[in-house]
């Protein structure tokens, strides 16, 4: 009985709590133009498939398969309350084979919460509440494509052709939310996740796919304040928790915030290392200065039982206001974890702001020696703009860097190995840049060993692909 009744105040809390916001979020000004459905975050308005696309240079013939992006694109847009973060997912891909580009597609992913809006007819699969938006990542795993989000929906699962075929818990294995950053051991073929839920404040989720497609693992991790937690990273013997100072925030919800999360000082900064078949009680909680980590570059396990962690690092985040990401960016850092000392030893890689570190996938987990990521416009309000592509050697401590020139705003770049059994760095990275002054967008393509080098090629989309998350090649499956 006593379980009925709190959940019958828990309901009515929460209709409270939700007439509340959505009665503040009325009362915002509905004609400001947001910087995020405003310039070259505007959204498309439609669904397209090109096939004629004009292509400068040449295309790898060894490239073959597609490289998909997921990012909001909201359907309706309303600045009351609007968030970057919360915009309905839209996949945008470009097919190559055969030293050619086949066509490229942008495709929304299908959700309740998009047919609610007036938008297409919803996909059909099993829905892990009320909100089923999916806008943040795309990857490929056990041959399937795989759209995913975190803190609530499941899984969305694509087709060749970017269409939404059904959402998915992982044949019913999947009882908790999933993540936007799992991540593969090559080793292994598991995917491991930290997974948490906008609803649930005391608890996150160790969260493990294997290779065969269904979920093994779904630890609890008792926790405070609702953290929010983008990133998560594995070495072999552990998986890192950043339960850093980004929290659920009562009050921006109540005051109409459709992502009310914010910068939190009370709330303690610490990684958890977690062992990897180890329960919560095992985790190796360690200090760390206040900060917040969105992206990882790689992660390993030292001789001497620390773990090293390569990462984009900024000061704070939400700090100024719900418009955000704002915060300043720290650069590159370099966290030596010691479990047994419980402590964070911060050094700075690289002062220069950036986002989206990417490093070669086959080595994730495990020592590397090369990481590449976007630099980011100091004091730029939308986030994004003009900016180049870096390269690290992590052995020699030299950066190469690609600029694209004025007017030309690049987004995450992926790398792709030349073949399975490459170098280490051997092979291309490839993402999106848009072009200001023409508002159209360019698939390039780089070498990955030389920056400085034009584009191998460039596969040119006659509009503009607002920017989004993250993306990936995802090769053809034998």
């Amino acid at each position: 009985m006593a379980s009925a009744v709190e959940a019958a105040i828990r309901s009515v809390v929460t209709k409270g709590v939700t007439a509340l916001a959505s009665f503040n979020r009325s009362r915002q000004d509905e004609d400001r133009a947001h910087p995020f459905l405003t310039g070259i975050h505007a959204p498309l308005h439609d669904e397209r498939t090109i096939t004629d696309l004009k292509v400068t240079g040449t295309i790898p013939v060894e490239l073959c398969g597609r490289y998909v992006r997921n990012g909001p694109n909201p359907f309706n847009p309303d600045p009351r309350g609007h968030h970057w973060f919360i915009g309905d997912g839209m996949v945008h891909g470009v097919r190559l084979q055969g030293g050619k580009a086949l066509w490229y597609r942008n495709r929304y992913i299908k959700s309740q919460d998009l047919e609610a809006k007036g938008g297409p007819k919803a996909a059909p699969g099993p829905r892990r509440g009320r909100r089923d938006m999916v806008n943040t990542n795309v990857i490929q795993h056990r041959g399937k494509t795989l759209a995913i989000v975190e803190a609530g929906s499941f899984p969305a699962e694509l087709d060749e052709n970017l269409e939404t075929r059904a959402y998915t818990d992982f044949g019913g294995t999947l009882t908790v939310p999933f993540s936007a950053h799992p991540h593969e051991d090559p080793l292994t073929g598991e995917l491991h996740a930290i997974c948490y839920d906008g609803m649930t404040q005391d608890t996150v989720w160790h969260v493990v796919v294997s290779p065969e497609g269904k979920v093994v693992r779904q630890e609890p991790i008792p926790v405070q304040d609702g953290p929010s937690i983008h990133e998560s990273a594995i070495t072999q013997k552990y998986v890192l928790v950043f339960d850093l100072p980004v929290t659920f925030s009562m009050k921006a919800l109540i005051g109409g915030a459709q992502f009310p999360y914010a910068w939190n000082p009370a709330h303690q900064a610490r990684v958890g290392l977690l062992p990897r078949g180890g329960t919560a009680d095992q985790i190796a909680w360690c200090a760390v200065d206040p900060c917040y980590v969105f992206h990882v570059a790689n992660s390993y396990d030292a001789p001497d039982g620390t773990v090293i962690c390569d990462m984009s690092v900024h000061e704070t985040m939400f700090a100024g206001g719900q418009d955000g990401p704002n915060g300043k960016a720290l650069g590159m850092e370099r966290w030596i974890i010691d479990p047994v000392a419980g402590k964070v030893t911060r050094t700075t890689l690289d002062t220069a702001p950036q986002e989206f570190h990417r490093p070669d996938e086959r080595f994730f987990g495990q020592p590397y020696r090369y990481a590449w990521s976007l630099g980011l416009p100091s004091g730029d309000s939308a986030f994004l703009g003009s900016a180049p592509i870096y390269r690290y050697d992590l052995h020699t401590g030299k950066r190469q860097a690609h600029d694209f020139g004025p007017g030309k705003v690049p987004g995450e770049f992926v790398f792709v190995p030349r073949c399975v059994d490459a170098p280490e760095g051997d092979g291309w990275v490839m993402g999106y840049v848009i072009d200001t002054a023409s508002d159209t967008t360019d698939l390039v393509i780089l070498d990955a060993s030389d920056m400085a080098k034009p584009p191998v090629a460039s596969v040119h989309i006659p509009h503009r692909i607002p920017p989004g998350f993250h993306g990936n090649w995802l090769p053809d499956v034998a």
